[in-house]
């Protein structure tokens, strides 16, 4: 096994976490605009939250996926961890 191949993957691993929560962050932050910016011009004949629009994600989809890009760094985290007391212990052997 390549030590360099561990730390990277487990870096690139960590990055698309980060990405992921970003991109879960921006799109809540959005809805939430969107929100506000609807009840500001609501029609008072049509009650909006009668109605679902299945082919969105809701809010709960992203705090889901926020949620899984945690759980992702975590993972990739260990994985960076790992590699590390591996070379530690490959360099006190051949020490």
């Amino acid at each position: 096994m390549n030590i360099q191949s561990a730390y990277s993957t487990g870096l690139q691993g960590y990055q698309r976490a980060a990405d992921s929560v970003t991109e879960a962050s921006v799109n809540i932050s959005r809805q939430n605009i969107n929100q506000l910016n609807n009840a500001s011009r609501v029609n008072p004949e049509v009650n909006p939250d009668q109605f679902v629009d299945a082919s969105k994600p809701s809010g709960t989809d992203h705090l889901v996926q926020l949620q899984q890009a945690e759980l992702h760094a975590q993972a990739n985290v260990n994985s960076i961890k790992s590699a590390d007391e591996m070379l530690g212990t490959l360099i006190d052997i051949r020490v």
